[in-house]
């Protein structure tokens, strides 16, 4: 019980005034950025704002990963816009509940291993992708009405934006006693509140005046036809969280030098989805930018995702008046410090340096992130470009030795994997026509991986046999004749297993 419900790790030392000082800081970054993903997707601002708090809140105790921040996120706005349009915000919430189903599944069934499968040159392309999608986010805040600021209104707002983003990059110079991003935010709200000026303010964006998340089960039918529906979303929004889940948490694995849970994270994520969808939330995800924040200003427990969740529903239910005052400039300089930091420059520095496939990946990856803001198809594709090229460059590693014994029987020495990619170039090392009355194929230093490669074998032996001659397979591994005695129902090999010959032993003798 101790292992799966404590909020604190026991020998792990927590700085209490950093975890609650972090907390802070993500609760107010939090608003603008609840509110402006539940506005994309349709939505009212309460259902981001619930969704953030609900779900940090659970995937603050019971995720794999302290540290994290999860939330309503615009990966998950942007899935749910077409069916707030064709069906209204009751099928979101069901949609949402299945998800975490779905999730909760996933990670029961440790499915949150494969995120390893994750090529680090697709690490470097969502990173920074996701970088430039938080930057240009922050370009909308330089927008009124849909037009480019202008004239003193935009003075004003570049100004507080710059202040701010200086206070984040000198203040841990001087001390870090407390959050930098928390002090900017304190520092601008309280000059352009107390110099009165004129500059957007969160209350412009929206209100988020509200009460206690209500319970609300989803009013949809329970039919077939209903689940039909909701299904596609569900595992699109299943499917995106959870990949932006456990890439998040493997980035600040990376930064804190520790190691996160998985499987843990998914079952947590899927509860907080649950959850979120039956009070009244979008759902949602891990939150990269907010948890930067958290990690930045010193937060690497549990706590402070808690108490970013608990304070957000204090603005919400208490303190919107205040929190609405807050200048947007302040926000913005904070999350333009994050995507700087966020953006992995030193991945910069590889071009010319790493194989062409890999920066090919990269930037494949974050172009797709970029523009069409879909992160599961960014990271779907950048896998795929990446297994097909690994693939490829096995395919050519695979080579033959031949040699004829004293006895005049052929050999074939295969070195390299035989799967589906080396099939052809494996078939064209064989001169069937010409070869002696008796052959044989080594595979000491060569694996059959899958069907396609017994397929091989079985097609190498019926062309052998068609010519009248006899062929021998040797010395393959036991994962290998596994393979073939599976499949003896649909193929026939002739094998013979670990063979003596006297070519060999002389050869020994030899060396």
């Amino acid at each position: 019980m101790k292992k799966y419900f404590n909020l604190f790790d026991l020998d792990q030392k927590v700085n209490y005034k950093n975890e609650i000082l972090s907390g802070l800081t993500v609760a107010l970054a939090l608003v603008p950025e609840a509110v402006a993903f539940s506005l994309i997707a349709g939505l009212s601002p309460l259902t981001g704002l619930y969704a953030a708090f609900t779900i940090g809140l659970i995937t603050s105790i019971l995720g794999g990963r302290p540290g994290m921040i999860s939330g309503a996120t615009g990966a998950v706005a942007v899935v749910i816009i077409a069916l707030v349009k064709s069906h209204g915000v009751e099928y979101v919430f069901g949609a949402v509940v299945l998800a975490g189903i779905i999730q909760t599944i996933a990670g029961l069934l440790r499915l949150g291993k494969f995120i390893r499968l994750v090529p680090h040159p697709v690490m470097f392309g969502f990173v920074n992708g996701l970088a430039i999608v938080i930057f240009l986010a922050q370009m909308d805040q330089f927008k009124m009405d849909g037009a480019w600021m202008s004239g003193i209104s935009l003075y004003w707002m570049l100004g507080l934006v710059f202040l701010t983003m200086l206070i984040i990059w000198g203040l841990p110079k001087l001390t870090k006693t407390v959050p930098a991003s928390l002090v900017a935010i304190i520092v601008v709200a309280a000059i352009t509140i107390g110099f009165q000026i004129d500059t957007r303010t969160v209350g412009d964006i929206a209100s988020i005046q509200g009460g206690f998340p209500p319970f609300h089960i989803p009013n949809i039918p329970f039919t077939w036809e209903a689940l039909m529906v909701i299904a596609p979303y569900a595992l699109i929004i299943a499917g995106v969280g959870l990949i932006e889940s456990l890439l998040t948490l493997n980035l600040i694995d990376e930064i804190t030098g520790t190691r996160g849970r998985g499987n843990k994270e998914c079952v947590a994520q899927g509860a907080a989805n649950i959850v979120t969808g039956l009070f009244s939330g979008m759902g949602g995800c891990a939150m990269i930018g907010q948890s930067l924040i958290n990690i930045s200003s010193g937060a690497r427990a549990r706590l402070s995702g808690l108490v970013a969740s608990i304070m957000l529903l204090v603005f919400i239910m208490f303190g919107a008046s205040i929190i609405e005052q807050l200048p947007m400039a302040a926000l913005t300089g904070v999350m333009i410090m994050v995507a700087i930091g966020t953006f992995e420059w030193a991945s910069l520095r590889t071009f010319g340096k790493m194989p062409f496939s890999d920066v090919l990946v990269m930037v494949l990856v974050a172009g797709i992130t970029v523009f069409l803001h879909n992160l599961a198809l960014a990271v779907l594709v950048g896998v795929i470009i990446s297994a097909l090229v690994f693939a490829w460059e096995n395919a050519l590693r695979i080579r033959a030795r031949r040699y004829i014994d004293d006895d005049g029987a052929k050999h074939y020495d295969i070195y390299g994997p035989l799967f589906f990619g080396s099939v052809a170039v494996f078939n064209n090392k064989f001169d069937i026509e010409n070869d002696p009355e008796e052959v044989f194929i080594n595979f000491q230093e060569s694996r059959v991986t899958d069907m396609s490669g017994i397929e091989a074998l079985n097609k190498i032996t019926e062309r052998y046999q068609k010519a009248g001659k006899k062929i021998h397979l040797t010395h393959l591994s036991s994962d290998c004749r596994k393979l073939l005695k599976n499949a003896e129902g649909i193929i026939e090999v002739n094998i013979m297993e670990d063979p003596k010959y006297k070519v060999v032993y002389e050869l020994k003798e030899i060396k």
